[in-house]
Parts: structure tokens; C-alpha cells; sequence
């Protein structure tokens, strides 16, 4: 496939998944519309028609993104049909299964080994452990309360001590995870990363003496 036969076809895909999103949404090309308006971006009606209908062969990514946002679905899925085909052409000539182009757009493609540090992929690599520890830590942090306040209201007192003894050593894995997480932070910001904002929960990570 050609860039000419390549560029217009992969617009009509996109065109098509936005449709089918749009009347997942439950949304008529008039109300699409005036959500757009509404998030800041107007959209015409005339301009989605030609889309769905293939009269228009390219599309701005602005609009893009908020028709995404509209038919509050992940730009990623506009982009390849995951669960309906089977294999899209990701560029001219490059023809690949669903999943694979997925995850090529995303920067998830397996690696043979550590993508180089700084890099584009590396970022991403750093940003998605960062979330994955928050994730952890966030988790351990919730169930290690829980069991603290489980103990706190039994009223059997041998149960009440066994129920302590539990929740210290969920507290403990809880205090390693919320360690680790901190220490993961102050290595992004040694390599001039800023690290996203935390939970609520997780606040007192990045201020340990307070």
C-alpha cells in the first residue's frame, strides 16, 4: 500500500470507529456537536458528517481528541479497531496485528532489553513503574488501615491481639512500599523527571517529617 492509498484509508477507519462510538455514546451528530462546543472546541455537525460518510479525508487532531473525549472512549481504540480486526496497516506497507499496533502507539512494545536510559521509551518505561509502585503502595497502605481498624473495634481481647499482630505486619509491608515509592521519586527528580502528583492517601510520602 502506497502513502496515497495509506493516508485516506486509515482516515476512513478512524472515521468508521468514530461512528460506531458516537452511536455507542447514544449521542446524535447534533448533540456530538455541542459537546464538542461545550469542552471548548467546536466541532460542526457538517464536519462529523463528512467524516462518517468519507466525504472528508483527513482530520485534525484536535478534533480528534475531543470527539474522543465526547464518546468517552480511549483515543488509542479510534485509532485501531482492537477486537473487530484482526490486523491494521500501522504505515504504508506495514501491515501488523491489532494488539501489536496498540501497543506500538502506546510504547509497550516487548524489548530485548532495557530501552536506553533517556530515551523516549525510557520515560514512558519510568512513568508506567511509577504508577505501578503508587498502585502498590496505595493498595498495601488502605488494607494495612483496615486491619488496624478491624482490631481497634473487637471487643474479644485475645482476637483484638492477634488482629494487632496482623495489622503490624501488614503496616510494615506498608512502610516498605511507601519507602520504596519515595525512593523511586527522588531518582526521577535526580534525572530532572517531575514525578505526577500523588493520592491523597500517599500525600505524606513526599513529606515524610510531617
Amino acid at each position: 500500500m502506497t502513502n496515497t492509498d495509506w493516508s485516506p484509508s486509515f482516515t476512513a477507519r478512524v472515521a468508521e470507529q468514530m461512528r460506531r462510538a458516537r452511536k455507542a455514546a447514544g449521542l446524535t451528530v447534533a448533540e456530538a456537536a455541542e459537546a464538542c462546543a461545550s469542552l471548548g472546541l467546536a466541532v460542526p455537525k457538517t464536519t462529523i458528517t463528512n467524516l462518517e460518510t468519507g466525504r472528508r479525508s483527513s482530520i485534525d487532531l484536535a478534533e480528534f481528541l475531543i470527539l474522543a473525549e465526547v464518546y468517552q472512549v480511549p483515543p488509542v481504540s479510534l485509532l485501531f479497531p482492537l477486537g473487530t480486526d484482526a490486523s491494521v496497516a500501522v504505515l504504508p506497507g506495514r501491515e501488523v496485528p491489532t494488539w501489536e499496533a496498540v501497543s506500538w502507539f502506546t510504547g509497550e512494545t516487548p524489548l530485548d532489553k532495557p530501552a536506553p536510559e533517556g530515551s523516549a521509551r525510557d520515560v514512558l518505561d519510568t512513568y508506567r513503574a511509577h504508577s505501578e509502585a503508587v498502585t502498590t503502595a496505595l493498595a498495601s497502605t488502605r488494607l494495612a488501615k483496615e486491619r488496624r481498624r478491624k482490631a481497634s473495634i473487637t471487643l474479644d481481647a485475645a482476637r483484638r491481639d492477634a488482629l494487632l499482630e496482623t495489622a503490624a505486619s501488614y503496616e510494615q509491608l506498608a512502610f516498605d512500599d511507601c519507602r520504596e515509592l519515595r525512593e523511586f521519586r527522588d531518582t526521577m527528580r535526580e534525572r530532572g523527571l517531575v514525578p505526577p502528583a500523588l493520592p491523597t492517601d500517599l500525600a505524606f510520602v513526599d513529606n515524610p517529617k510531617d
